[in-house]
């Protein structure tokens, strides 16, 4: 059972894991060196536990205590209880949610691992906004992707952001990354992928006339808000697919796209 410590210094270090959440680019460094990412809310931090991420500490406030009793009672991880001005001061913004914890990360699994068992894959280049990252997980985790591939420079998505947009779809759904790029995305076709491009281009076929649900195995590309993929992504993919647009108007965004392009290839796909 969990020690309960209730903490009024917001320098303790015991709170360290917890510190500076709103600095983007320390916690980018510092939670993948350290093994950690950050859940908040109790629906997130339940999903965390239910997906078989060991907690290393929470930090709630004492109103929260009895609700995530369960959940502290289940973990020999020790529970800090603090004032929420002082969750404000440590953290860097107010904790509306009331309840953080400070989860320990499971070893980055192997894409090829991810690919002998899967049919539909979401393969990300350059996301490295944390919203649309966490939205684009929730929503293949919605409609039925078997896992996501990211590019090297992509955002995390345990990052507390992501995790919190996708309400703790990124548990749910296997990613990992690859390691080089695009050289990495020639494993995926190896694996009988079928690479498709999402790009607003005019050349490119919609996703109906591609006919991805009659595919056996297919890998969505989708590339950066703004930007889209990459020139050597789309030379390497095999077919370039788009989403018609109406009124004018030129594109998604892409968060909204992955979620058009996930329904199209997951509706309808052969069945084993």
């Amino acid at each position: 059972m969990a020690e309960i410590i209730t903490l009024d210094d917001p320098d303790d270090p015991r709170l360290h894991d917890y510190t500076g959440l709103t600095d983007v680019e320390l916690r980018r460094r510092r939670e993948p060196a350290e093994g950690l990412f950050i859940a908040e809310g109790e629906k997130v931090i339940r999903r965390a536990v239910g997906a078989g991420y060991a907690m290393r500490s929470m930090l709630l406030s004492a109103k929260w205590v009895d609700v995530m009793r369960d959940v502290i009672d289940a973990s020999p991880a020790p529970v800090y209880v603090v004032e929420p001005g002082l969750a404000e001061r440590v953290t860097g913004y107010h904790v509306h949610r009331g309840a953080l914890a400070s989860m320990a990360r499971k070893p980055q699994p192997d894409p090829a691992e991810l690919l002998r068992g899967a049919r539909r894959v979401a393969v990300l280049e350059g996301l490295v906004d944390h919203t649309n990252t966490g939205a684009i997980f929730r929503s293949a985790a919605a409609l039925g992707m078997d896992a996501v591939l990211l590019s090297p420079d992509c955002a995390d998505p345990l990052y507390r952001r992501s995790v919190k947009v996708s309400m703790g779809a990124v548990f749910s759904v296997p990613w990992a990354r690859l390691e080089h790029w695009p050289q990495g995305l020639d494993a995926v076709r190896d694996a009988g992928f079928d690479l498709l491009a999402l790009t607003p281009d005019a050349s490119a076929v919609t996703l109906d006339e591609a006919a991805p649900h009659r595919r056996e195995k297919v890998a969505l590309m989708l590339g950066a808000e703004g930007d889209g993929l990459s020139g050597r992504a789309l030379r390497a993919a095999d077919t370039w697919v788009r989403i018609p647009m109406a009124h004018g108007v030129d594109s998604l965004n892409v968060g909204a796209a992955a979620a058009v392009a996930f329904y199209a290839v997951t509706t309808g796909r052969p069945q084993d």
